[in-house]
């Protein structure tokens, strides 16, 4: 469940950067879903809502988890994450081995996730290795 200053807007970014669906919806409630069953995200209005600093530091207001999320393709990825209102943390960890790639982004309502490419390619239609779903 994350908290914001408006529910409904911050499940609208997580419905457009995901491609899920609305499980439910109240006026402070909003859940999604990806439509398989699998799990879903909730969403609450909190009138006393404090973005979370990335990263934080003594005193800040801390983040409580962060959701990562993986793409086929990282660049794309953030183009698409960027256009549906996404912002670039100014803060960017360094990847902990050769190859490794993660961007950290905020939501609009400052919730940090990460981006990174999705390293379990999927079979194509045709049974050769392909890309994944994510």
């Amino acid at each position: 469940m994350l908290d914001s200053a408006d529910a409904g807007a911050l499940a609208d970014f997580y419905l457009n950067l995901l491609g899920w669906k609305i499980r439910s919806q109240e006026p402070d409630w909003v859940t999604i879903e990806p439509g398989d069953g699998s799990g879903y995200l909730a969403f609450q209005t909190n009138d006393t809502y404090v973005p979370p600093v990335w990263p934080a530091g003594p005193g800040d207001q801390q983040m409580q988890f962060h959701l990562d999320i993986g793409v086929d393709d990282l660049d794309a990825g953030l183009a698409h994450a960027e256009a549906c209102g996404a912002t670039r943390a100014a803060f960017q960890p360094q990847a902990d081995g050769p190859g490794e790639r993660v961007i950290v982004l905020l939501d609009p309502a400052g919730h940090p996730f990460c981006l990174f490419p999705d390293a379990e390619p999927q079979p194509s239609e045709d049974g050769s290795a392909g890309t994944s779903t994510a």
